[in-house]
């Protein structure tokens, strides 16, 4: 493996370790955000765009030199019967596609690995901002809270202590209209259940003489028929006679 090639693998060995110890559960995205917010990083803050993209550029170069030799080395060789390739040769030309195809592996993991580890470390700041304005609202709320329940008691006192003092010849005055508007109410219930009563008794009333009346019917038919069954009987005494 040449030099270049011995690197990117370093680096992508590199990248796999900083991805799995940003991915350990128990250090928190807050002690994360702290741990960038070091004097160090401050430094290096101003080039660490330029870095970035010089290392994508170099990677990609990578990437596509290594697709060119994957290119190059998959063609499989023509052989004529005048020219004979010894075994050793189809050794070396599969020697050359691994190793072109292990490249090929290795930068694209590297580049895809760096994109993932610069995603990773602006997802883990954004989680820590976010939790911190939580708390800060969770604080804040807290606070409301705490006022509102001491406003709550501080009315509920003025309350005690205006009920506790002398009551006005004003107030005395609507007590006393509140009284007889509570008599009045009381009177109006009274009538009203005295008039739910009658009006219960007139119901009962008219249910006895509906039923009066259907019996007074129902006899009324019965004598009607009892009626033409004796006008039916005299006719035919009459007209025995007759003959």
């Amino acid at each position: 493996m040449t030099f270049q090639w011995t690197a990117v693998a370093l680096f992508l060995y590199g990248e796999i370790g900083v991805i799995l110890i940003l991915c350990i559960p128990f250090i928190s995205p807050s002690r994360w955000k702290k741990i960038f917010r070091y004097h160090i990083w401050s430094k290096i803050a101003p080039y660490w765009n330029k870095a970035f993209l010089s290392i994508i550029v170099i990677l990609i170069v990578l990437f596509l030199d290594a697709v060119r030799e994957v290119r190059k080395y998959s063609v499989s060789p023509t052989t004529d019967k005048s020219d004979k390739l010894y075994s050793n040769t189809y050794d070396h030309l599969h020697m050359k596609l691994f190793r072109s195809q292990r490249n090929l592996y290795i930068s694209g993991f590297s580049l895809f690995l760096w994109l993932v580890l610069r995603r990773v470390a602006n997802l883990i700041v954004q989680l820590a901002s976010e939790t911190e304005s939580c708390d800060a609202l969770k604080a804040q709320v807290e606070k409301n809270n705490e006022a509102a329940k001491k406003y709550m008691e501080d009315n509920e006192h003025l309350k005690k202590v205006l009920d506790s003092s002398k009551i006005s010849d004003n107030e005395q005055k609507i007590k006393r209209e509140n009284e007889n508007l509570k008599n009045e109410i009381r009177n109006g219930k009274e009538e009203l259940q005295r008039m739910a009563e009658a009006l219960s008794k007139s119901q009962t009333e008219v249910l006895a003489l509906q039923k009066q009346s259907e019996g007074l019917t129902r006899e009324y038919d019965r004598l009607i028929r009892e009626h033409e069954l004796l006008q039916n009987t005299i006719q035919e005494d009459g007209s025995k006679k007759e003959q």
